[in-house]
This record gives C-alpha cells, structure tokens and sequence, in this order.
C-alpha cells in the first residue's frame, strides 16, 4: 500500500510563528500564558501545556495583573491591549501580520465610512477568534456576514465597505461580493479581498492531492474553521476521506482492500502530526 503525505499541508506561516515563539519562551521559563488556544489543534495544544503553556480564557485575563501573556497569531480587540497596559500586563505579540494589516484596513474603512454612514460588513465566521478582533477594531459595529444568506442584515441605502476574515473561502467571498453589488442598488460599494493566499491557494492543490488516492486520512483539530473546510473539499473530490485528530481515531477497516492512502490537514495542523498518523498506518502492516 502506498502511503503519501501531501508537503502542502501544515502550518501556515502565522501559526507556525506563534508555536516557534512560544517554544523559545518556554525555554527561557517554565511557565507562560496564552490568551486563547494557540492553535485549533488539540494535540499541539496538550503538547505546549506539557511544556508550561497556560491556556487562559479572556474571562481570566480580565483580572489579571503584573504577568506575561502570548497573544497568538488570530489576533486581539484593542480592549485587550488597553487593558494589559492598564494593569502591567506583558503582552507578547504573535498575531499574524496579514491580520495586524487587515486590522488597521478595517479601523480606517470603519472611520471613512461614519462620515457617509456607512457600514463595515465581516464575511467571517461569529465567534472565531480572528473575527472578534476584526469588529473590535469597528467598536463593536461591523455587520458579521457567514454566508449569502444573511445578507438581509444589510441596509441596501447605505454605503458599504466589505472584508473577509482571512481563513475564509474565495469563491464564497466573491459570491456575497456580487450580490451586495446587485443589491446596492442605489449605495456605493467597496469590496476588500482580504483573504490570505497562503490559506486560499491550498484548495486547488489539496483538490489535486484528494484525487490521486483511493483513501484520504484528513487530520485537524476538531475547532479548526480552515480544517472543516479543507476537509468538505477532499471530501467533495474524494467521498472516501475520513477525518481525524489523533491516530487513536484510526480504523484499522478504513484500510482494508486500499491500494494507496493520502494524508494531509488543516493550516493548523503540524506537519510531524501527519508524519505520526502516516507511520501508524505503516504500523498496521498492510
């Protein structure tokens, strides 16, 4: 049986930064705080926490003084830097730079826009953690847009500015930018293609590397946006894709008459992940 892990997979650039810098502290120290899990990856998560990273919650960080805390590579509100600088609280950021660039792009949409009365729309996912440092660059007023069928929380008579979480999918985007275009009848739009092409330009390949195995082992953490994503295209092109976030997840059955297995995983899944799952389907003895 040929075994294949696909070299695209892995961590994307930000995410691989804020594991590396949080690997060096914890070298430095035996303890460090990280607002929010670093990456949506149970695995990577435990393996730092053995290390001494403490995951904390926002809720926690509220009331905290005089401590060292890692921002990860999704991205903070400013209320979070206003409070650390209020409270002596060290901030260590690793948020990615295409995120501190899309976050000045939405502050400064968002202070054009109040002099037309405008609107700041979010193609994002509510909640996400990239996204709830976007709106809090737009004092909490963006519209959050997670697919074209929300778009009646839009006012059509009003000017609109659009950006995009930087995870999201380019065909959705360009699907909700045309049709506010159809809608605004009367109102300018300004469309913001703000998706990051380190993220973007992974589905095409991944769609390729999907087609060429009998199997594909996907592996991702079960809160990863980019990894349930990633995961309905290999699925699209190959339904014979299976998901999973450790090689305990494994089914020996899935294996069973398969003349070749392709592996690979979410922007925060980590490359030695994929070779751990790769050596124990080896281990199976096919």
């Amino acid at each position: 049986m040929i075994i294949a892990i696909d070299k695209n997979s892995g961590f994307c650039f930000g995410v691989d930064a804020a594991v590396r810098k949080a690997e060096e502290l914890l070298d430095q120290q035996n303890k460090l705080y990280c607002l929010g899990d670093i990456v949506h990856n149970e695995e990577e998560v435990n393996r730092l926490s053995k290390m001494g990273l403490i995951t904390i919650d926002h809720a926690v960080f509220f009331t905290m003084k005089d401590a060292t805390v890692l921002l990860r590579a999704h991205g903070e509100p400013p209320s979070t830097y206003a409070y650390a600088r209020l409270n002596n609280i060290q901030l260590i950021d690793a948020t990615c730079p295409i995120v501190l660039k899309l976050q000045q792009r939405i502050r400064q949409g968002y202070h054009s826009s109040r002099l037309q009365s405008g609107q700041v729309i979010i193609y994002g996912k509510r909640g996400h953690a990239e996204v709830n440092g976007l709106v809090g660059q737009t004092d909490g007023n963006a519209i959050v847009i997670e697919d074209i069928t929300e778009i009646g929380n839009i006012d059509f008579t009003r000017p609109i500015e659009l950006f995009a979480q930087t995870t999201k999918d380019l065909e959705g985007f360009h699907k909700l930018a045309g049709q506010l275009k159809i809608n605004a009848v009367h109102a300018p739009v300004k469309i913001n293609d703000t998706i990051c092409r380190q993220v973007s330009n992974r589905i095409p390949v991944i769609k390729e590397f999907a087609s060429r195995y009998s199997l594909i082992i996907f592996v991702s953490g079960h809160k990863s946006s980019n990894g349930k994503m990633l995961f309905e295209i290999c699925q699209s092109v190959n339904p014979n894709t299976k998901f999973v976030s450790s090689i305990e997840e494994l089914d020996r059955q899935w294996f069973n008459e398969i003349e070749s297995v392709g592996i690979c995983g979410a922007t925060s899944t980590p490359k030695k992940m994929l070779e751990k799952v790769g050596e124990a389907i080896q281990n199976m003895g096919f």
